[in-house]
């Protein structure tokens, strides 16, 4: 079998192997594939790899010997289902690989926010401390969470992960979610008083119709002054303008992403310049764990694929 992976620098930089891919069969690794050359690299393949990079109908019709597509993500909308079905080729994704490593990551990014760690840190590596009159100083109004409301919007994996963390924490729990059947502590709410009530507002929810620039000027209108809000399921999900006007008017207290509408963003994008916003480079999926988890379900489904058993097919 001719395996070509397309996009292969984000998940293994070079610090992984790639090992267990190429006891299955010929393995041809591109760091990047730009969208004009993935015809050309992918023209005898059996089995393709990608991450980002999309396979359209216009690709997919060029790639008559193509059998199987292994998405490294498990976000699949790279990939145009109909047309690999009809053509009768088999396409995967890795589930759950990371919702630990992204709610570590929401968490840091509360953290953060809440505590300001890094801006001490900082101030003490420019000598601030030295120089201080008191034993101590502080520059915000630091935030206890206990007794503090969290408003998750969806809870998959990484949203029932969070909303763990936040139990733990002794935060009061509130979610917008399908789920009939919660957990001790987690109360299901509709997204009104989600957004009405949360002190913090996490967003854990896929990108489709109804979840686009959900968080939109309207709603951003009926949070609390001091409200968080921590994006990492897709940048979309926001409307972007309206938060970083929520922001600059002080509708809201503060802002946190790993996803943007456009990766990498355009300089231009409002919230890069918006008061009281840390954004992460779509970072949270990527440590070392995940990225070995990742890596190690791509053999696996490719494996069982090869054996006539696919697992985790999404078509």
């Amino acid at each position: 079998m001719k395996i070509v992976i397309l996009d292969a620098h984000t998940v293994n930089p070079g610090d992984l192997s790639w090992q267990r891919l190429e006891s299955i069969g010929q393995l041809t690794v591109y760091p990047r594939t730009n969208a004009d050359d993935v015809v050309a690299r992918c023209h005898d393949a059996e089995a393709v790899l990608t991450n980002k990079v999309v396979l359209d109908a216009e690709i997919l019709n060029q790639l008559p010997r193509l059998e199987y597509i292994g998405v490294l993500a498990t976000g699949y909308n790279v990939v145009d289902l109909e047309v690999a079905t009809r053509q009768n080729i088999t396409v995967t994704n890795i589930p759950a690989y990371s919702t630990q490593s992204v709610a570590q990551m929401v968490w840091a990014h509360i953290l953060n926010i809440t505590n300001r760690v890094e801006h001490y840190a900082q101030a003490n590596r420019d000598g601030r401390w030295t120089k201080s009159t008191d034993f101590c100083y502080y520059d915000f109004n630091h935030t206890e969470l206990a007794d503090k409301t969290i408003g998750i919007v969806g809870l998959g994996n990484t949203g029932m992960a969070v909303a763990q963390i936040a139990l733990a924490m002794k935060m009061n729990v509130i979610a917008y979610t399908s789920k009939t059947v919660l957990p001790e502590g987690i109360h299901s709410v509709d997204l009104d008083t989600l957004f009405t009530q949360s002190d913090i507002l996490s967003l854990h929810c896929p990108l489709n119709e109804s979840t686009r620039q959900m968080v939109n000027t309207e709603r951003l209108s009926t949070m609390k002054p001091t409200a968080i809000i921590i994006n990492a399921s897709r940048g979309p999900v926001i409307d972007e303008e309206a938060v970083a006007n929520a922001l600059h008017n002080h509708t809201i207290a503060a802002f946190a992403a790993d996803v943007l509408s456009t990766e990498p963003p355009h300089p231009d994008n409002p919230l890069l310049k918006a008061p009281n916003t840390f954004i992460t480079p779509h970072i949270a999926w990527a440590t070392t764990e995940a990225r070995k988890r990742l890596i190690d379900i791509a053999a696996n489904n490719l494996e069982a694929y090869s054996k006539g058993r696919p697992q985790n097919q999404v078509n």
